[in-house]
């Protein structure tokens, strides 16, 4: 497990503020305590990249200006992003544009705003570089296997190392500096995931140095875990395995550039979301499965529960692991809509306990990263996720 104390998931200032507001459900509390203390684990077990934090993981401003406190730079993917990170007080050199499908007038954008690095995957896409983003640094994105991941994320973006050599070979041709990226999957549960990916990555750059063509940098992508219903390795396997990866394949001389981009590692752990059970019911009188309607759902917030992918721990809410209490049996949890899709957990296995009932309140855990943003912005009526932001102590 991470060395974040899972029992301190729930802080006492983030208590503090469900007491305060006890007729708010639901309500998403982040507190950027845990958002720092991630923050400087992550630089004291990877040390050697520069951290690109995804905001799309969270961009709530506070949570930016934070980050921007702390030294972080900032993967962006979109024009929006790129002025949220200026706001926030991000200079313009520690910006990349990771998206690798963008429309001509948001390269257009974010050029004349002052960005200098682009991802891209395609001829189409490095053209458009080409011509409207001249003399900057472009890193051509390779598929990876996503193997060990709960969300792999090669299908949409990537390219083969074949496709990537002749991409690289015709970036570097019309006078841009060239990069590498890869992503090995969302919540990535094996540390050497890595190894895999820039073993492919040390064998593209062999072939290009052969021909005259440097790498300027390599980016290593996400993928570092959150805390969910699994164990994971804690963040210093994952260090050593990374760092050992960067030696091994890209040493003895680094690229210029040497990146990361968490989002889920920095952010999900310092979220949590009080929920309150709407109804509680049976399909049939054989069936043993109960069904717990929740007032949030995959609509609401809780997107990543598609395909049951990220499986959130969901404990009492006075903090009290269902684990350590008798009394349970298995439960469907679904969320409020009127949609058929809106089911969160079905072949989980989750076992809540049996006398629960309307009114109840549960909490969620980790759910700093990818709720607020994917929350409705009023289908069915619904209204958007709550959240409440409590800043560094001290600030």
């Amino acid at each position: 497990m991470s060395d974040l104390d899972t029992d301190l998931l729930v802080t006492d200032r983030m208590a503090a503020v469900f007491a305060a507001y006890p007729d708010r459900t639901p309500l998403l509390v982040v507190d950027l305590d845990i958002v720092a203390d991630q923050y400087t684990t992550l630089r004291r077990v990877l040390p050697t990249p520069t951290v690109f934090y995804a905001i799309k993981a969270n961009p709530n401003d506070a949570l930016l200006r934070l980050l921007v406190e702390m030294g972080s730079s900032f993967d962006v993917a979109s024009t929006g992003e790129i002025r949220s990170c200026l706001d926030a007080g991000a200079s313009v050199d520690s910006l990349s544009y990771g998206n690798t499908v963008k429309k001509r007038v948001e390269i257009a954008e974010a050029f004349a705003l002052g960005v200098r690095t682009f991802a891209f995957d395609c001829v189409d896409e490095l053209d458009k570089l080409i011509d409207l983003a001249p003399g900057s640094t472009v890193y051509c994105r390779l598929l990876s296997d996503g193997d060990g991941a709960a969300w792999p994320l090669s299908k949409k973006f990537g390219c083969t190392l074949e496709r990537a050599t002749h991409l690289l070979r015709h970036a570097h041709g019309a006078g841009l500096s060239v990069g590498v990226s890869f992503h090995v999957g969302s919540q990535q549960f094996d540390p050497n995931a890595w190894d895999r990916a820039l073993a492919d990555v040390a064998g593209l750059r062999a072939v290009l140095r052969d021909e005259g063509i440097e790498l300027e940098g390599v980016n290593l992508g996400g993928g570092l875990p959150g805390l969910y219903i699994e164990d994971v390795p804690a963040p210093e396997r994952y260090g050593e395995a990374i760092e050992a990866a960067i030696s091994r394949h890209l040493g003895p001389v680094l690229p210029p550039q040497v990146l990361v981009e968490p989002g889920r590692f920095l952010v999900a752990d310092a979220g949590v979301l009080r929920t309150e059970v709407v109804t509680v019911g049976t399909k049939s009188a054989v069936d043993e499965h109960r069904w717990v309607y929740l007032d949030v759902g995959v609509f609401t917030g809780l997107v990543e529960t598609l395909d049951e992918a990220i499986r959130y721990r969901i404990v009492a809410d006075d903090g009290t692991p269902y684990s350590e209490l008798d009394h349970l049996g298995p439960v469907v949890l679904a969320g409020p809509t009127c949609d058929s899709a809106d089911i969160l957990y079905e072949t989980s296995g989750y076992r809540l306990p049996l006398g629960l009932r309307s009114g109840d309140r549960l909490l969620l855990l980790s759910l700093g990263a990818y709720s607020t943003t994917y929350s409705t912005v009023g289908f069915n009526g619904f209204d958007p996720l709550e959240v409440e932001i409590l800043p560094r102590s001290g600030t």
